[in-house]
C-alpha cells in the first residue's frame, strides 16, 4: 500500500473538486493504482484559506506520504516549508518558475515538479473578448489575488494591452467574500463598466458570488475557467482544469516507480476552451458576433 498526500485550494463539496478528484482517480486507476487496494490518498481542502493551507500542509506531511499532490499554486508554498524532501507534484500552478518552486521548466532540480495552469499572455485575451463581446466597455475592474503570487503579473498583462483597447482598467484585489462584493458593487456604481476574473483561488471559491454580482450589476464579464461560464458566467476563455490531474497521475506513478522529480520536466496545458453563456448574454442585452460564436468551443443556452 502506497500512499498519496493531496492538498487542494478549493472546498471538498465544490463539484469542480469533485471532477479533479475523479480525474485523478481514473489516470491513477488505468496505470495500475486503486485506492484502497494498493494506493491511499489523504485530502485536504485549503478552501483558498492561507492559515489552512498551512496546517493542513503539516498534517499531509506528518502522514508520511510517498509524493503529495499539490492542486493549485497557493498551496505549494506551505507545502514547500514543510515538505523538505517528500517529492511533489503540482498542478494548475502559475509561473513555477518565478514563484521559486522549479528552477527552471525543462529542468526543475529539487524534489518538485508538475503542471503549469497557462502562460501569462493569455490574460490580455481575456480583455480582447471582453471588448469583442461588449464594445461599449470603457472600464474593466480586473479582480485579482491580494497576495502577490500570482495576481499582479496577469494584470500587469491586462494594463499593457488596455490603450489598444480603449478600456480603463482598475485592480481590485480581493481575499474573501465581503470583499469582492464590496469591491464590485463599488465599481458598478459608474457606467459602461466590465469585469474580468483572472486565475486566483479567492475568486474560484466565490465564484457563485462573483457571478451573481455580475448579473445584479449588468456587468459584462469574462473569466479564466469554464466552470465560471457554467456557472452563469458571460465567457470564459482558459485551459481544460480537470484533465491535468489526469495526466499528473503518470507522474505520480513514475515517482512511486523511483523516477525522481528533478528528471520529469514541468508540462503545460494541451488544451484552452472559450464557452460562451448566451442565455447570461441575452440577460445583459448583447448580442454575440457570430465570429465570436464560431470560435467558440461550448455555447451555452
Amino acid at each position: 500500500m502506497r500512499r498519496i498526500g493531496a492538498l487542494m485550494n478549493l472546498t471538498a463539496d465544490d463539484p469542480e473538486a469533485s471532477a479533479r478528484v475523479t480525474a485523478l482517480a481514473q489516470g491513477l486507476q488505468q496505470l495500475g493504482w486503486t485506492v484502497g487496494r494498493n494506493l491511499q490518498i489523504d485530502y485536504r481542502w485549503g478552501a483558498a484559506d492561507a492559515d489552512r493551507g498551512r496546517r493542513y500542509a503539516a498534517e499531509l506531511v506528518a502522514l508520511v506520504p510517498d509524493v503529495i499532490l499539490a492542486g493549485g499554486s497557493s498551496v505549494v508554498g506551505p507545502l514547500l516549508q514543510v515538505a523538505r524532501n517528500v517529492p511533489i507534484v503540482f498542478v494548475n500552478a502559475v509561473d513555477p518558475v518565478g514563484a521559486g518552486f522549479v528552477d527552471s521548466l525543462a529542468q526543475p532540480g529539487g524534489h518538485v515538479t508538475g503542471f503549469t495552469l497557462f502562460e501569462y499572455g493569455i490574460s490580455a485575451k481575456w480583455l480582447e473578448l471582453l471588448k469583442e463581446i461588449a464594445p461599449r466597455v470603457t472600464r474593466a475592474a480586473v479582480i485579482r489575488s491580494a497576495a502577490p503570487l500570482a495576481g499582479p503579473a496577469q494584470f500587469a498583462v491586462i494594463q499593457a494591452a488596455a490603450p489598444s483597447f480603449g478600456v480603463e482598467v482598475r485592480p481590485v484585489g480581493v481575499r474573501d467574500a465581503p470583499e469582492i462584493e464590496r469591491a464590485v458593487t463599488a465599481f458598478a456604481r459608474s457606467s459602461n463598466g466590465g469585469l474580468i476574473v483572472t486565475a486566483i483561488p479567492p475568486s474560484a471559491v466565490h465564484r457563485e458570488l462573483i457571478v451573481a454580482l455580475a448579473a445584479r450589476h449588468r456587468l459584462p464579464a469574462v473569466y479564466s475557467f469554464r466552470y465560471y461560464a457554467t456557472s452563469g458566467g458571460l465567457i470564459s476563455y482558459g485551459p481544460d482544469t480537470t484533465d491535468p490531474f489526469r495526466r499528473a497521475a503518470d507522474y505520480v506513478d513514475r515517482i512511486l516507480k523511483g523516477e525522481k522529480p528533478a528528471d520529469l520536466p514541468v508540462q503545460a496545458p494541451t488544451k484552452y476552451e472559450l464557452v460562451i453563456n448566451l442565455k447570461t448574454a441575452k440577460a445583459l442585452g448583447l448580442t454575440v458576433p457570430d465570429s465570436l460564436l464560431a470560435r467558440a468551443d461550448e455555447v451555452i443556452e
